[in-house]
């Protein structure tokens, strides 16, 4: 829900035009701020797993989010992203054993569609790079998933955050460094007071839950829960930016959240039959 807030955030308060910068300044001081409470570095393999949860979570994901949102009408790019539900759940019956069933299917392909209902305007247009990079975007973070549930965490999750974000964060600078460089202007307060909440709010204390959730839950669970984010947009678009949306896209929004608890119901751990006996 609080990553609904991004498209809000970065229309009413971030420059125009620096998609990286606003990547570099959400993960980086994220994850140094996290690590400067924590103290504690990775030991062992996960120096390198960090870097690889880093780069997949947050530095590729990141990047490639934002090229597929300026290449790409935001509806377009919200529908390829949710496909991620199903793409976890896929990957979590090869790798995790966790069980692919007609109802989760059905739960995710509901989901494209409220999605689409929700986001996708009627000139929408396509663009190769724009789709490449949605779906790399979405196999990316949907590969993160799966391997941060898989190799578990050997600290608490504030801790295995901050390792990820700077990770991602350093990766991403590179990358800005690279293609856009340093702002030509100074930022306004206006600026700074967004980066500040995407940085602490939308990224820091988001991401120790994400992770947090991803521990304690079924990894295809925790992806369909993603899907809350363009239903929080759309409302927040509604109550503070004066939008309107149309009973479509309302429908999506049902879609969306009957698409999520149907997802948590199918996951639901079952109670065996002798314990349901006793309870009674």
């Amino acid at each position: 829900m609080l990553w609904g807030t991004t498209y809000l955030t970065t229309t009413m308060f971030l420059p125009e035009d620096r998609p990286l910068l606003a990547a570099t300044l959400r993960a980086l001081p994220a994850g140094l701020l996290l690590l400067a409470v924590c103290r504690q570095l990775p030991s062992g393999s996960w120096w390198w797993k960090s870097w690889v949860l880093g780069i997949l979570n947050i530095g590729a994901f990141f990047a490639l989010l934002f090229i597929a949102a300026y290449r790409l009408p935001g509806g377009v790019a919200a529908i390829v992203g949710g496909i991620q539900p199903l793409v976890v759940a896929l990957l979590a019956s090869k790798f995790l054993h966790e069980r692919l069933t007609v109802r989760v299917v059905v739960a995710g392909l509901t989901g494209v569609f409220g999605v689409a209902l929700i986001t996708l305007q009627a000139q929408a247009r396509l663009d190769a790079v724009g789709v490449l990079a949605a779906l790399g975007g979405t196999l990316s973070m949907a590969t993160g998933i799966v391997l941060s549930k898989k190799w578990g965490q050997p600290a608490p999750p504030l801790t295995t955050t901050a390792w990820q974000l700077i990770a991602g964060g350093l990766a991403l600078l590179v990358v800005m460094l690279f293609c856009e460089g340093f702002p030509s202007t100074a930022l306004t307060a206006s600026n700074l007071g967004g980066y500040a909440y995407l940085s602490l709010v939308g990224t820091a204390f988001a991401y120790v839950v994400w992770f947090r959730g991803i521990s304690k839950l079924p990894a295809s669970t925790t992806a369909f829960l993603g899907l809350l984010s363009p239903v929080v947009a759309i409302m927040l678009g509604w109550a503070v930016a004066g939008e309107s949306f149309t009973p479509l896209q309302l429908l999506g929004v049902v879609l969306v959240l009957g698409s999520i608890t149907s997802a948590i119901i199918a996951k639901k751990p079952k109670i065996p039959v002798e314990c349901e006996a006793l309870a009674r």
